[in-house]
């Protein structure tokens, strides 16, 4: 066994996914002092760039990252969680020591209990994050998202509270905590693409200037409100799309609401394929 398992002061954590997401909460984690890597195996330059600003270390052999971890926190878009936990299932069922494996991804629960099933009897937490990034520079919980966690082994995720996350337990199953995230991120993000739909809509009927006219005029905060969320949505759009699948099986029949959520992953795919076009004719002018 490691001596990282063996120390119970120290904390070494394999992070699964080198997003935005993932690589600030790998610096949260390594500037309260934990041992941190991620792999970069067929990872962008993008990436790589995050990776080496956050201070982390990079292992590319999957068996490595499971032999050295106490924790394994995936944290991926919802439409690879499965897949990436597959890819480590091997590297699980061979490890001496096994860490938790922390799901940390925008899934239903039907989706979460399928990853739990499929790593067997690998120590499992659900979890889900709610709110944005960690900020740099500081190990207060509050200057980032809440770690929920549920399940038999969740309260095992409170050992990274010490280590600058906010971690909160959920008096539920493995489903519970992926649960609340998706009912959260229905209403925020589900919000938003109701508010481009309209917003769309009234622009072709030449209408945009008279709605802000009169949401300035009967609601202020509303307007403030989409002035940030819809340009704030347009670069993250490609990352929603698998979301609003994933809050559309959680919701269920259609006669409860869950076509709203493949109509908003139409959306978002249309506004994520529009914002590359952009960028690419910028770049090539």
């Amino acid at each position: 066994m490691s001596d990282s398992h063996r120390d119970e002061n120290s904390v070494t954590v394999a992070i699964v996914g080198a997003g935005e997401m993932g690589a600030a909460v790998g610096r949260r984690l390594r500037e309260a002092g934990a041992r941190v890597f991620t792999s970069l195996a067929g990872r962008s330059a993008e990436s790589v760039a995050r990776v080496r600003d956050a201070g982390l270390e990079v292992v590319n052999d999957d068996d490595s990252i499971v032999r050295d971890a106490n924790f394994v926190l995936s944290i991926v878009p919802p439409g690879v969680a499965v897949e990436v936990a597959d890819r480590l299932r091997g590297p699980l069922a061979r490890a001496r020591a096994k860490p938790a494996y922390v799901e940390c991804n925008a899934i239903s629960p039907a989706t979460c209990r399928r990853i739990r099933d499929l790593l067997g009897a690998t120590t499992f937490i659900d979890a889900g994050i709610i709110g944005g990034p960690p900020v740099a520079g500081t190990q207060d919980p509050a200057k980032g998202p809440r770690f929920y966690a549920s399940g038999p082994d969740a309260r095992l995720l409170t050992r990274l509270a010490g280590f600058g996350l906010d971690v909160a337990i959920l008096d539920g199953p493995v489903g519970a905590a992926s649960g609340l995230k998706l009912s959260y991120a229905g209403l925020t993000k589900g919000f938003t693409a109701l508010s481009t739909t309209m917003l769309g809509a009234a622009e072709r009927e030449g209408l945009a200037d008279a709605l802000r006219d009169e949401l300035a005029r009967s609601q202020p905060y509303f307007l403030a409100w989409l002035n940030r969320a819809v340009p704030a949505m347009r670069p993250k759009a490609y990352r929603w799309v698998a979301e609003m699948r994933q809050i559309a099986e959680f919701i269920g029949a259609p006669d409860d609401g869950s076509t709203i959520y493949d109509g908003a992953a139409l959306l978002y795919q249309r506004i994520a394929e529009e914002y590359v076009s952009r960028r690419s004719a910028e770049t090539k002018r």
